[in-house]
């Protein structure tokens, strides 16, 4: 199996022209963002293309209803599938909805996935659905076609403590992930302040626990790739300085130390 590291787009305000060399520079294959304006697509593929650059393409769902969701998502959905992403990650639905608004919105979208014959997966992330790690190993069992992408650093900060107590939902998941976001929670936030501090070792070898058996589920199901995001974020996901807004850490130093070290960790397991 191959890992492929994708360079999320989120908190880099540089022109692409010059942006994407540097990703390709730093060893990413990939980049992860939402879809650009329409007026900026063709420049954006052509970039793409003269740097060699790969992309996963997200979607994020919005409106009151379920309905309103659903007709957002295909609308997205529908746009994404046309830039011929290695997959679509989704940001779908609510966290508030019964159990029978969560069927009716991924019965809807499962549907439409498979119209538009591109893989999704829809994030374990604060605000939608798969918020915690109930809630996804029920709808998991309800839907064996559902695919996630795993971002177990929201299930931290939500149940408030490293989710190791619940491995076995650990387990489920890793048999339906296809991305990973390979950023580090803490009980009280998404993002540890920085994750190479040694006050928040036993966060990042949490972590790295459970993305080892996401490696190992996707191994056995027979992928030949992995892709992997380290998705920390800028400010205020990035801690700054009371007062300044400083941010403690450097958000592309820490974004590339992670990349660095998961490709290490799965090249020895690969050895």
């Amino acid at each position: 199996m191959q890992l492929k590291l994708i360079r999320h787009l989120w908190g880099l305000d540089e022109p692409w022209e010059t942006l994407f060399p540097k990703i390709v520079a730093a060893g990413f294959t990939g980049i992860e963002t939402g879809a650009p304006p329409p007026d900026q697509r063709s420049r954006f593929l052509d970039l793409l293309a003269a740097n060699g650059l790969e992309l996963v393409l997200g979607t994020f769902t919005h409106g009151a209803t379920v309905p309103e969701h659903l007709d957002d998502f295909r609308r997205q959905l529908e746009i994404a599938a046309s830039y011929n992403p290695l997959l679509i990650g989704c940001h779908g639905g609510r966290d508030a909805w019964s159990w029978s608004q969560c069927e009716q919105f991924f019965e809807g979208a499962l549907e439409a996935e498979r119209a538009a014959g591109v893989p999704v997966a829809h994030e374990t992330h604060r605000g939608r659905p798969l918020y915690n790690p109930w809630a996804t190993r029920d709808l998991l069992a309800a839907f064996p076609d559902l695919k996630v992408c795993a971002d177990l650093s929201h299930w931290v900060v939500v149940a408030e403590r490293l989710v190791d107590d619940d491995i076995d939902i650990i387990r489920r998941v890793a048999e339906r992930t296809i991305h990973i976001h390979a950023r580090v929670g803490y009980e009280e936030g998404p993002q540890v302040p920085d994750p190479r501090a040694p006050e928040y070792a036993r966060h990042l070898e949490a972590h790295e626990r459970w993305w080892d058996i996401i490696w190992h589920a996707q191994a056995q199901r027979g992928m030949q790739v992995s892709t992997l995001t380290p998705e920390f974020g800028p400010p205020m996901y990035l801690h700054t300085l009371p007062y300044t807004n400083v941010p403690v850490a450097d958000l592309w130093d820490i974004c590339n130390w992670q990349a660095r070290r998961q490709a290490d960790r799965f090249a020895r397991r690969q050895a």
